[in-house]
């Protein structure tokens, strides 16, 4: 099985198996002396660095947007799935967003220490006047700040 490790993998001493996989920017993220010890030792067992192709990120920014999950999703985090998408592998994760993502990208996932997400669907509403909208930003009507909750 290969695996791809978000962040999070670094931060919990949880066994992983399988070839194991991570991005740049995921490395990029660990400044945490326990998750920096935690990458040198699974690079020395065999973990791989490696970017995700430009096509994937592209696939993955798509998902992102159709889950409404973009506005949350960090480039380290598309990265991650993308890289997935690549090499055909789980990713290892504990945030919900980026689960969402791959669920409708059909990349699995495994939580770390959190429940597994379930698919949600977002929607769009003002926080003055109550008018649905297509996005987050600022209400053409009222403009009041235009918040995602759960559809």
């Amino acid at each position: 099985m290969k695996a791809v490790l978000d962040a999070t993998a670094f931060f919990v001493e949880r066994p992983m198996e399988g070839d194991l996989f991570t991005t740049p920017e995921v490395v990029a993220e660990l400044v945490d002396l326990r998750a920096k010890c935690r990458y040198e030792a699974l690079l020395a067992t065999g973990l791989t660095v490696s970017g995700a192709s430009a096509g994937a990120l592209e696939r993955a920014r798509r998902a992102a947007e159709k889950s409404r999950d973009i506005g949350v999703l960090s480039p380290t985090d598309l990265s991650v799935l993308a890289l997935a998408l690549d090499i055909g592998g789980v990713i290892y994760t504990d945030d919900f967003a980026l689960q969402n993502a791959a669920i409708v990208l059909g990349v699995g996932t495994e939580p770390l220490q959190q429940r597994r997400a379930v698919r949600v669907r977002w929607k769009y509403r003002c926080s003055g006047c109550g008018r649905y909208a297509d996005h987050e930003g600022e209400c053409m009507v009222c403009g009041a700040a235009i918040r995602r909750t759960r559809r």
